[in-house]
Parts: C-alpha cells; sequence; structure tokens
C-alpha cells in the first residue's frame, strides 16, 4: 500500500476518534458553560481537575477525556471524644462514672509511677556496673598503658555480654533506660540494631551510620549536608573513621564554648553498639563486622554490648575461636524474673499504699500467664492494670476503693441508689444477719446509721490488711527456708493458700508447725531477727505489742544456756543394789527405761521454742483470715476471674465455634437469636455452611452440602420457586456457597480429599 494512503487512512482514522468527541471538550469551557454541564462531565475535564487542585497541565494531559485520580492532602483528625466517655457506656451506667473513671486514672497513674520507680532501682546495680566497664574501656582507649594491654590486647574490641533473660518484651524498656544512662556518663555516640533491620552488611552499616548522624549535634543545613552526603557515598568502615575523627574534632573545639554533659566533656569519646537480640542475627553479619572493626579499632573506638535472651555459650555458637578472641568478653546478669514479679507484687498488691486489691483466682492466673507464657513483667502489669479497669468498669461501689480519707468523705455524699447497692453485697448481708435486731432495722432502713457504719467498716477493713500483709510477712520468713517448702518458697504462693481459705486448716500448714519445731537455735533466732524488722515498722499498738514479744523472745534465747539440764533425781537416779534374779533384773530395766521415757523432761530451749511456734500460729489464727470474712470487702477485691480470662487467656478455636455457631454472642442482632440446633435464616454465610457441617461425618458431599445451604438460604430470601429469575439467584446462591467454604477451608475446619472427587474431608470432630 502506497505510503500516503496509509497515512491519509491514519488520519482519517485519528480524525474519527476526535471526531467522536464532543464538542465541549475540545474547546476551553467558560464559567458559565462549567456550571451548566453535568456533573459526570465536570469530574472527567482535565482542566477543571487542574484548576481545582492546582495541578500542572502535564499531569492531566491526555488525548481522550477520562478521569484523573489525585491522592488527597490527609489530615490527621484529632479524636475529641474523652476517654471517660466509652467508660460511662457500660452495663452499670449511674451518676458516679465519670468519678470511678477519674479514681482509676489517678489510681494507675501512681501505679505506673510507682512500677517505673521500681524498674530504675532493679537494674542500678546493672547499669553502675556496665557504666564502670566502659568507663574503664574507655580509659585503656585513651592511655593506651600497658596495664591496659594486659586486659585487652591488640586489637580486641571490648564487649559486654547482656544476660536479661527470656522475657524478651521486657528487653525494650531495659535497653532505653541503658541508652540513656550511657549517653549521660559515657558516651554519646550510643547505636541500638536489630536482627530484622539488618539482613546483609550494608543495612548493617546504613542503620549503624544513620543512627550516629541523629548522635551528633549540628545545625539543620549541616545534617542535610551530611545526610545527603551519606546517601550518595558508600558506607564502609573507613567512612565512619573518618566521620569519628570529623566529629571529634568538631565536639574538641566547641566545648570550652558550652555546658556539656558528663559524657561528652571527654576526649574522643568511644561509640557503643548494642546488639538487642544477638541470637537473631546472622553469623556472617556478625563475624565480618567484628573482624573489620577490629582492624579499625584504633581509628574507630568501638565498644559492643550483646543483648542475650538465653545463654552466653550463644556467643562462642555463633562466633568461631578466631573471631571470638577478637573480643574482651565480661558477663553482665540482670535480675531474675522471678525476684522482679515478687518485687512487684510487693510494692503494689502487698502494701496499703494502694487499696485496690485482687482475689485468690485473679492473682493464680495473672502468675500463670507469667510462668508458663512469656516471664513478662510488663505484661503481668498490664493484667494488672486490665483488672483495675474492670473493677471500676464493673463495680459501682468501686468509688470508695481510695485512701481512707477520701473514702470517708465520699460516704457522706452516697446517693440513696448507693445506699441500697452497699446493702445488696454479700458480705454486708452476713455482717448485718450477726447484728441485733434493732442495729439490723437501722442498718436497713436509716441512710445516716447505714452510712456511719460504713465508715467504720471501711476503716476496719483498712486496719485488717495492714495486719494482714505484716503478719503475712512474718510467716512467710518462717516457712520459706523449710525443707520441701510446705506452703510455698515465694511469698505469692503463701498470698494465694491465704486468699482462697483458712490456711491453718490445710495439712502443708500442720507440716510446717512441724518443722518449725526442729528449728534450731540459731536458725530460730535469724528469723526471729527478720520477724522483729517487719513488725518493728507498724505503729499499731496490737502489733506493736508483737514486736516487743519478739524481742522478748530474743533476748531469752540469747541467756540461754547450751549445757544440758540435770534429770531430774527421782527420774534418773539408780536404785539401790540389791540380790536379784535374772527375771527381775529384767523387769527392773524395762521399768528404768518406761520411766526415762515418760518422764522425760524438756530443755528450755525446747520449751522456748514451742512458745515461738504457739505465738506465730495465734498470729496467724487471728490475722491471717480470708478476705470474704471483712464485711464491704467487694469495694476494693476484684474477683471476676472469669472475664479476665476471656481478655488475656483466650482460646481461638473455642471462640470461632462460638462465633459460627451462635453470631448472636458477638454481633448482638437480635434477629439472630435462635433455638439450639436451628439455623437462623438470616445467618451469615459461613455460620451457616458451618452449622451444617457440623451435621455430617468425616467426608461431606459437597453436593448435598450445596442443595442443603440453597434450602436454608432460599427460605431466608423468600424466593418463587417460578419465578424468571431463579436461575440467577441459583448461581449467586452457588457463588456464596463457594466462599463460605473456601473460609471454612482458610480456618482449617476441612480440606480436600483425594478419596472422592466430589467430597471434602473434616478436619474437627465433636462440638467445637
Amino acid at each position: 500500500m502506497d505510503l500516503r494512503k496509509r497515512h491519509a487512512m491514519s488520519g482519517s482514522g485519528l480524525t474519527s476518534v476526535f471526531s467522536a468527541r464532543p464538542a465541549s471538550a475540545r474547546r476551553k469551557p467558560s464559567p458559565d458553560s462549567h456550571a451548566s454541564q453535568p456533573r459526570s462531565w465536570r469530574a472527567g475535564n482535565p482542566e477543571c481537575i487542574c484548576n481545582r487542585r492546582g495541578r500542572g497541565t502535564m499531569a492531566t494531559s491526555s488525548v481522550s477525556k477520562g478521569c484523573f485520580v489525585f491522592k488527597p492532602n490527609f489530615k490527621k483528625r484529632k479524636i475529641s471524644v474523652p476517654i471517660e466517655d466509652y467508660f460511662n457506656k457500660g452495663k452499670n451506667e449511674s451518676e458516679d462514672s465519670k468519678l470511678r473513671f477519674e479514681t482509676y486514672h489517678l489510681m494507675w497513674e501512681q501505679m505506673k509511677y510507682e512500677t517505673e520507680r521500681l524498674q530504675e532501682e532493679l537494674n542500678k546495680n546493672l547499669f553502675d556496673n556496665l557504666i564502670e566497664f566502659l568507663q574503664k574501656s574507655h580509659s585503656g582507649f585513651r592511655k593506651n598503658s600497658r596495664d591496659w594491654g594486659h586486659q585487652i590486647k591488640h586489637r580486641e574490641i571490648p564487649a559486654a555480654a547482656l544476660v536479661l533473660g527470656v522475657n524478651v518484651t521486657d528487653h525494650d524498656l531495659i535497653f532505653r533506660s541503658l541508652t540513656e544512662a550511657l549517653q549521660n556518663n559515657v558516651t554519646p555516640y550510643v547505636v541500638s540494631l536489630q536482627a530484622k533491620d539488618c539482613p546483609d552488611m550494608k543495612h548493617f552499616l546504613q542503620k549503624l551510620v544513620s543512627q550516629l548522624d541523629c548522635c551528633v549535634d549540628t545545625e539543620p543545613k549541616e545534617k542535610e549536608s551530611i545526610q545527603v552526603t551519606q546517601k550518595m557515598t558508600h558506607c564502609s568502615m573507613d567512612s565512619l573513621s573518618s566521620w569519628y575523627m570529623t566529629v571529634t574534632q568538631k565536639t574538641d573545639l566547641k566545648i570550652p564554648g558550652k555546658k556539656r554533659t558528663t559524657s561528652s566533656q571527654w576526649q574522643s569519646p568511644p561509640v557503643v553498639l548494642i546488639l538487642k537480640d544477638m541470637e537473631s542475627f546472622t553469623t556472617k553479619i556478625l563475624q565480618d563486622f567484628i573482624i573489620v572493626s577490629s582492624q579499625h579499632l584504633h581509628e574507630f573506638p568501638l565498644i559492643l554490648i550483646f543483648g542475650i535472651a538465653t545463654s552466653p555459650i550463644i556467643i562462642h555458637r555463633l562466633l568461631p575461636h578466631a573471631v571470638s578472641s577478637l573480643l574482651c568478653i565480661e558477663l553482665f546478669q540482670s535480675l531474675p524474673c522471678k525476684e522482679h514479679l515478687t518485687t512487684v507484687l510487693d510494692k503494689l498488691l502487698l502494701t496499703t499504699q494502694f487499696p485496690f486489691k485482687i482475689s485468690e483466682k485473679v492473682l493464680q492466673i495473672l502468675t500463670n500467664i507469667f510462668l508458663y507464657h512469656d516471664f513478662s513483667i510488663r505484661n503481668f502489669v498490664k493484667g494488672l492494670q486490665l483488672s483495675l479497669l474492670e473493677h471500676f468498669y464493673s463495680q459501682p461501689l468501686s468509688v470508695l476503693c481510695c485512701s481512707l480519707p477520701e473514702a470517708k468523705r465520699r460516704i457522706n455524699f452516697l446517693s440513696v441508689n448507693q445506699c441500697e447497692n452497699i446493702r445488696r453485697l454479700p458480705s454486708f448481708r452476713r455482717y448485718v444477719e450477726k447484728q441485733a435486731s434493732e442495729k439490723q432495722v437501722a442498718l436497713l432502713t436509716n441512710e445516716r446509721f447505714l452510712k456511719e457504719e460504713t465508715q467504720s467498716l471501711l476503716e476496719n477493713l483498712h486496719v485488717y490488711h495492714l495486719n494482714y500483709f505484716l503478719v503475712l510477712k512474718c510467716l512467710h520468713n518462717f516457712t520459706s527456708s523449710l525443707p520441701k517448702y510446705p506452703l510455698g518458697r515465694q511469698i505469692r504462693e503463701l498470698y494465694c493458700t491465704c486468699l482462697e481459705k483458712n490456711i491453718w486448716e490445710s495439712e502443708e500448714y500442720a507440716s510446717a508447725l512441724q518443722l518449725l519445731r526442729m528449728l534450731a537455735k540459731d536458725e530460730l533466732m535469724t528469723i526471729l531477727q527478720k520477724c522483729f524488722m517487719v513488725f518493728k515498722s507498724s505503729s499499731e499498738k496490737q502489733l506493736g505489742s508483737t514486736a516487743k514479744r519478739i524481742e522478748e523472745f530474743l533476748a531469752q534465747f540469747q541467756n540461754l544456756d547450751d549445757a544440758k539440764e540435770e534429770e531430774d533425781a527421782s527420774g534418773s537416779q539408780p536404785k539401790g543394789l540389791q540380790k536379784t534374779d535374772l527375771y527381775h533384773l529384767q523387769k527392773s530395766l524395762l521399768e528404768m527405761k518406761e520411766l526415762r521415757r515418760t518422764s522425760k523432761k524438756q530443755t528450755r530451749f525446747e520449751v522456748l521454742r514451742e512458745k515461738v511456734v504457739n505465738f506465730i500460729d495465734c498470729l496467724v489464727r487471728e490475722y491471717l483470715l480470708p478476705p470474704e470474712t471483712q464485711p464491704l470487702y467487694e469495694v476494693v477485691y476484684f474477683s471476676a476471674a472469669h472475664t479476665l480470662r476471656e481478655h488475656l487467656n483466650a482460646a481461638p478455636r473455642v471462640a470461632l465455634h462460638t462465633a459460627l455457631n451462635n453470631p448472636y454472642y458477638y454481633l448482638k442482632n437480635e434477629a439472630l437469636k435462635s433455638e439450639e440446633g436451628c439455623i437462623p435464616n438470616i445467618a451469615p454465610d459461613i455460620c451457616i455452611a458451618y452449622k451444617l457441617h457440623l451435621e455430617c461425618s468425616r467426608l461431606i458431599n459437597l453436593v448435598d452440602w450445596s442443595e442443603a445451604f440453597a434450602t436454608v438460604v432460599t427460605a431466608a430470601e423468600k424466593m418463587d420457586a417460578n419465578s424468571t429469575t431463579t436461575e440467577e439467584m441459583n448461581e449467586i446462591i452457588h457463588a456464596r456457597f463457594i466462599r463460605a467454604v473456601s473460609e471454612l477451608e482458610l480456618l482449617g475446619f476441612i480440606k480436600p480429599t483425594k478419596q472422592k472427587t466430589d467430597h471434602v474431608a473434616r478436619l474437627t470432630w465433636g462440638g467445637c
């Protein structure tokens, strides 16, 4: 074909395409004409989009009509709904819900502050040892003395192996505090790296450089230029060494004119690199970095801190001897998780500083999750926070769960409904039943008398807790060192037992008393000294006298004579010698043996030891009563263990079965209510398919399953069998069935089988 003809045909085709467009699309629309155009046409006009969004014409240039999509400039909306509004919309909405939320928030802030302060105290010794090691390493870098040469050879990198335990969720908080402490006391150049951010050596060095850049105090323009040059250049140890020389020279020049921190006053401070999860780093990355860093150690002074969750032996498993010999390793061990938990319990629960308490079952759930799942103190405190929130959310009388003076003040302003809530408490009912008839009538009818009695009962509850925790710690001092630990080795085990029942009625308690009656003098005096220090802090009259009694016991033990007492003359002196035969001699010997056994007299130490054991037994029976015996204990105790278990220890399989078998449980739609064994018509497709599959055996016929599904759905849709749209609806129902079956397969309830092509195999059996 001729080229001109081809050009004419292509031109005519192009003209026809443009001619198909409306005339208004080829001319610039005026404002009037633009307003008169349809909305869909205005949306597809490129120039309209450019005018509205301020875009360039090149962004919307096209040979045909079209709709151009631009990503809008999203602005984060600030949620203006207060948190207390969500707290107020509950099952126990009352007039004091806002006050309960404020009380909860204040108490949680105090508990959170106490937890953070406790964390700092527990880590202080560890951080001090680490800082001392790093300062020693830094002085060796600066002096390059012979003494340091004996400790760290040429090209050896100082490395601290920090064993933190398997509670990985708590490590972030520890490393955050450690970084802050190192920046304030050792060096401003502290970098923390994780294995997930360093898949290879290139990313490892890039992360190292980027974090080091953030540690430098530079002007914004200088910082931007440094970042640009780092992106353009390749990261290597040579570039790091030159960067370190440049930064330290600038810092040394600026020191006289500025007020510096302790870490910035040092000349040429080292670079501390923290590897948070050493077990997760690949061996090749660690080996290459250590080898290269050891060759640049004098130009780029580096100190490594290995975060280890398992055991220090992991260092030698990851690094061969040729690489580990380049490290000067020192081991540091954090506080064990169980001791940390004991300290947290002592500061948050075994004290009268915070009135909120938890029941035995709730404490058991929290400790079981801690001991058998993660060893995480952070998660334990979060569970305690959830218990606190649930208590203030579900208990209307939790408004009185505050300090004793504030609780007495709030009692005076209780409404009639709140007074009725007090009368409905089971513990208060038991208390009323034990009173005289006149007092019973006054408590049930007189609001003023009820408020006065409530103030007195809350004060008694406060005194009960004060005495309870002191006697509990005293009993723990006696039983924590006994063989086989009949009442537990940790105080939390003893606390759970005392919360559950009368501890003196248990066999373990009787066994513990028997072992206490066999203690030696030195052991008993040591335990009494600990108990004296516990009771010495008490200002109560009864427990103050208890401290004096223990002090008297200690004085009596010190005055004891270690020599054995002489036996009684009547029982120990032999009878006069006389002639006798063998029979009478044997008889007299048996009589003397029986007399010694029955008339054996206890020593002064044994008598005093028996008095001490009986004294401790009386304290336990008097003060270690279960909380359920105290009136109004529901005000401060959270006992809804099932609610806490649903949130913290959920069972996914049971939750899936509940959602699919009874969708009303989660959706709260009244139309989904049905009798047991029935399939609701308007239930979700996956729920219908799931309930039908429960009626099948191990192999499910897809055809029968599909027909049963269609029958249920048809009843829901109320379809007419003679309708013209029946075939279309059948296709839709079939598609819905296929989707429901695919979802069940994804959840793991069924799988395809090779036994029969038109069947699927059921993977679960029984109710779920």
